[in-house]
């Protein structure tokens, strides 16, 4: 059946799904045909854009008789409820991280799933970048040796984006952790094999007006004696794209000489609710954020999607995934394996779940999975408490 389509229907017009958009303009095996919001704006927007039929809430839109896949892109604390719904009505799921905030939602959404005998995607996350599979392809190989450690940092302005004030404490989903993290941990234990047998970590929360984790640093180690240590820092100074070439999260070219931008545009916040307004203001549908056509940013090559510097040191390599492509640093040579840009970003995710729905293939991104990462995540925070290593108990592998 290769003509035969995800007739998708959007949960949550906002930020995640404004990424996820380009993917699903460009994907031939995608059609937006719904969505669901509070925000009467984007639903308007949404309505005119794809003629498309628009609801309030997540059970109307699951409703529909034309959907087939419910994008599950609300915030964080209604991750686990939307996706209960879509399996109820029998809908296959795409979740975007993280999966949900707590373990046993994780169980919940699984079961969910399960019980209706649909399938469930949980991404975005940089895992699906093709250089980390194609970095995953050579470790597989065996030419460099087996896999024995991989070091992986990312330097953004994460934390001073503007935010909705839950996305500023912890315990409601909030921080760095949560949102970044999944990221992080989802690629290295992609690499790693996927069993993560322990953790140790320490969080940072270092500015007291925004009082989530800021900052994490942990070391991971797999059954099999492999290690990872992550390091992210979402504090908005130091700047690790400056590391690949200064290449952006999102494939495109970056300017080194805009420094700063982040606080600066927070400098003339005098208030929360200011704050949850100019938020509001970039969302999909308000007028100062009125169209989906191209951004400047589009005239110049997108390269493919990156989440900062990892090094893969195996027993005869050291394998360093980019933008461009995979550096592999052997014992005599060090050799490049470049990859074409992308024809459609994000292209990995649709393909995971379309081949799920439509020819039976389990997805790697599959909910024990996610299930898997958000366990690490949540050790990162309970280690970093407790001060102690936490052994994990639901990993499943690659």
């Amino acid at each position: 059946m290769p003509d035969a389509k995800l007739h998708i229907g959007v949960a949550g017009l906002g930020r995640a799904f404004e990424l996820m958009l380009p993917t699903f303009l460009a994907h031939p095996k995608v059609a937006l045909v719904a969505a669901a919001d509070p925000r009467s704006d984007a639903r308007a927007r949404f309505a005119a854009e794809f003629s498309a039929r628009t609801y309030a809430s997540i059970e109307e839109l699951c409703a529909d008789s034309t959907v087939n896949a419910i994008y599950v892109a609300t915030p964080h604390q209604f991750h686990a409820g939307n996706v209960c719904v879509a399996a109820a009505h029998g809908k296959h799921v795409l979740v975007e991280k993280p999966m949900a905030l707590c373990l046993e939602d994780c169980r919940a959404m699984i079961e969910a799933t399960e019980r209706a005998g649909v399938c469930m995607v949980v991404g975005h996350s940089h895992s699906f970048d093709t250089p980390v599979r194609r970095t995953r392809d050579i470790i597989a190989r065996g030419e460099s040796g087996a896999l024995r450690m991989i070091s992986a940092l990312n330097y953004t302005d994460f934390l001073y984006r503007p935010r909705r004030p839950e996305e500023l404490r912890t315990e409601s989903g909030g921080g760095v952790v949560f949102n970044q993290a999944p990221h992080h941990v989802d690629m290295v234990r992609l690499l790693g094999g996927g069993m993560v047998r322990s953790v140790r970590a320490v969080t940072g929360a270092w500015d007291s007006a925004r009082a989530a984790d800021g900052a994490y640093s942990c070391l991971l180690e797999f059954e099999g004696g492999a290690f990872a240590s992550l390091t992210y820092s979402g504090y908005a100074h130091f700047d690790s794209d400056e590391l690949v070439e200064w290449i952006a999260e999102s494939g495109y070219a970056k300017d080194p000489a805009v420094y700063g931008s982040a606080r600066a545009a927070l400098r003339d916040v005098p208030s929360q609710q200011d704050e949850l307004s100019l938020k509001n203001s970039r969302l999909y549908g308000t007028k100062t954020n009125a169209s989906s056509g191209p951004r400047p940013e589009s005239e110049s090559t997108r390269w493919h999607q990156h989440f900062g510097l990892l090094i893969a040191s195996c027993e005869r390599a050291d394998l360093r995934p980019t933008p461009r492509g995979v550096f592999i640093y052997g014992d005599t040579e060090k050799r490049f394996e470049p990859l074409a840009p992308p024809d459609v970003p994000r292209a990995e995710v649709i393909d995971e779940l379309w081949d799920a729905v439509f020819l039976d293939r389990p997805p790697l991104h599959g909910g024990a999975w996610g299930m898997a990462t958000m366990e690490v995540c949540l050790a990162i925070l309970k280690s970093s408490r407790e001060k102690r290593e936490i052994a994990m108990h639901h990993q499943v592998g690659v």
